[in-house]
């Protein structure tokens, strides 16, 4: 089966630093993979390559088979993969509504644009409550909620995700990644990049240990969730 997505010997610098050093992962359709790792190991970087908000300085991103490196970032949206970065990114002037409007400006399918609408507030009731509100006026946990919405709304195939949790009361951790779950389940793939390694590596089918820049460890979720390096690393035993 051809992978969703397919990195292969991944490379950006920043000027002279070599941020990432070959990095190589795939993401099988419906699959949620993981990428964690320490503060400046690559995680970020690695998925802004991907989107092309980072110009690659060599290796290949593949989605179903069709090379990304070349394309602009609308272009790749359009072809079914979407990103929800860290800092949430946002429109802090305008409406929660606008902005989950804007996440479907390159659809044309009006029905289908009012369906998905119905179900970002479904999954999501407080963001229907803060409907009109500016979005600067929203807590962090309802902006972070927001940000996931409006990724939905490009109908992705795939959805990236810069750190869900960072900066948020637990009971939101919690709803955020009961969200991705039912997301999951609906059929959308995930690579998650999140410094909750615990939440993640449970949520997660695979997993990847990003080191400065390169692949250090993969495995299940279970697998690595088991692995006394992982557990004494990055879940603080």
């Amino acid at each position: 089966m051809t992978p969703l997505l397919e990195v292969k010997d991944l490379r950006v610098h920043y000027g002279a630093i070599e941020a990432l050093r070959g990095v190589s992962l795939e993401v099988a359709p419906g699959q949620v993979v993981a990428l964690i790792g320490a503060n400046g190991a690559g995680k970020t970087t690695t998925l802004r390559a991907v989107t092309r908000m980072l110009r690659p300085s060599g290796g290949s991103v593949k989605l179903l088979g069709e090379e990304l490196t070349r394309l602009a970032s609308h272009q790749i949206v359009a072809r079914g993969l979407a990103h929800a970065p860290e800092g949430r990114g946002i429109f802090l002037n305008l409406t929660v509504r606008e902005n989950l409007e804007l996440g479907a400006y390159l659809r044309r399918d009006r029905p289908r644009i009012a369906e998905d609408l119905r179900r970002a507030f479904a999954l999501f009731p407080i963001l229907e409550e803060r409907e009109r509100q500016v979005c600067a006026t929203l807590s962090g946990g309802e902006q972070q909620m927001l940000s996931v919405a409006r990724a939905l709304m490009s109908r992705p195939r795939l959805l990236l995700l810069d750190e869900p949790s960072l900066g948020l009361a637990p009971q939101v951790v919690e709803r955020i990644f009961s969200v991705l779950r039912e997301v999951n389940e609906s059929g959308v793939a995930l690579l998650l990049v999140e410094q909750n390694a615990h939440k993640a590596l449970q949520l997660a089918h695979r997993a990847y240990v990003l080191e400065t820049g390169t692949v250090a460890m993969t495995g299940t979720g279970r697998e690595l969730l088991a692995s006394p390096e992982v557990r004494r690393a990055y879940l603080g035993e």
